[in-house]
């Protein structure tokens, strides 16, 4: 397979991204890219991670791409001394790749529960592990790992992707205590998201009678891919990502009675269109869907490209500095005026 694109600019470093042939993933490559970084790229999904090198390529970065189930621990291992063998010193990892179904849980079997199990959380603690591997000896790197507001607060008909988000929760915690205890340079940030406009709503297994949607307000991916960007070269312990997100995280620490009651009412039909879906349409939770299917899901025009609430997260220090010089005027205008 093709593997490498020599370039002559200076790379920025090399960014890992599991999930990256579609969807958010996608959306990370094309960021990364855009800002200097060379990418390896992990999917499942052949003609989808042929598609993002050459998105890569075209920006004037390296690519590389391997075919990676991320439940295989050993397939993520040789893909991670792959990738420094052909680009160099991995950077930057992030643990993106998810997996889902939705289905009420006394539809569910125990086999959706242990793949997405596999794929949604244990995918992203072999992906950590092997980015330790690498990075610990050196002292030096970036561990994103990819959450979401249900990391906090579960909702209907994805309890096995809301159980698996709030596993990565409970195992950031315990990676992050251990690095500070150790006192390592490699830092680990979690973004929680919103709502997405990604492929994911026409991939995933579904048991519901209408096809399924994003609940609440949606989100274009490259909303989350800037703030992912922007976790991989600062040092925050976690961002997140909307306003929804911010209200589901705080809200439900703080009235969870009150969230289980607007969600048994609204978050069952909140989840589905007013379209039938085809039972027996293909899904993604065993085997890759062919082709190269981008980054984008069927819900462009109910999307966003910009949250203010992300932007004053990430502007936090430039709006504390303004309101601190602002109150000074004012404080210096006030004693003039005596």
């Amino acid at each position: 397979m093709p593997q490498e694109n020599t370039s002559e600019k200076k790379s920025k470093g090399v960014v890992v991204i599991t999930g990256a042939s579609a969807g958010l993933g996608r959306s990370i490559a094309r960021t990364f890219a855009k800002n200097g970084y060379d990418v390896s790229l992990l999917a499942r999904g052949l003609e989808g991670l042929q598609g993002a090198q050459r998105e890569v390529e075209a920006m004037g970065r390296r690519a590389v791409y391997f075919q990676v189930d991320v439940a295989d621990a050993d397939a993520v291992e040789d893909a991670a001394a792959k990738t420094e063998e052909q680009l160099g010193p991995i950077d930057v990892w992030i643990n993106n790749a998810m997996n889902s179904v939705f289905s009420p849980i006394k539809e569910m079997t125990p086999e959706d529960y242990k793949r997405v199990t596999e794929v949604t959380y244990l995918g992203q603690v072999y992906g950590t592990l092997s980015a330790l591997k690498r990075m610990l000896p050196r002292d030096k790197g970036k561990i994103v790992l990819v959450g979401s507001a249900l990391a906090y607060r579960g909702i209907p008909l994805q309890s096995a992707y809301c159980g698996s988000k709030h596993a990565i929760q409970g195992f950031f915690d315990s990676l992050v205590t251990e690095l500070m205890h150790d006192n390592s340079k490699v830092t680990a940030t979690m973004v929680q998201l919103p709502a997405m406009n990604t492929t994911q709503f026409g991939f995933v297994k579904s048991r519901l009678p209408n096809k399924p949607k994003p609940m609440g307000k949606i989100f274009q991916p490259e909303v989350a891919a800037e703030a992912i960007l922007y976790a991989a070269e600062h040092d925050r312990r976690e961002i997140n990502v909307g306003w929804p997100t911010l209200k589901a995280v705080v809200g439900n620490k703080i009235a969870p009675w009150f969230a289980d009651y607007v969600l048994a009412n609204n978050g069952i039909e909140g989840q589905q269109t007013s379209e039938p879906e085809d039972p027996n349409r293909k899904n993604n939770l065993y085997e890759p869907l062919p082709g190269d299917h981008g980054a984008h899901g069927p819900f462009g025009d109910q999307s966003t490209n910009f949250s203010p609430q992300l932007w004053a997260t990430l502007h936090r220090k430039e709006i504390l500095t303004s309101a601190a010089a602002l109150g000074g005027l004012l404080l210096l205008n006030k004693f003039w005026k005596r």
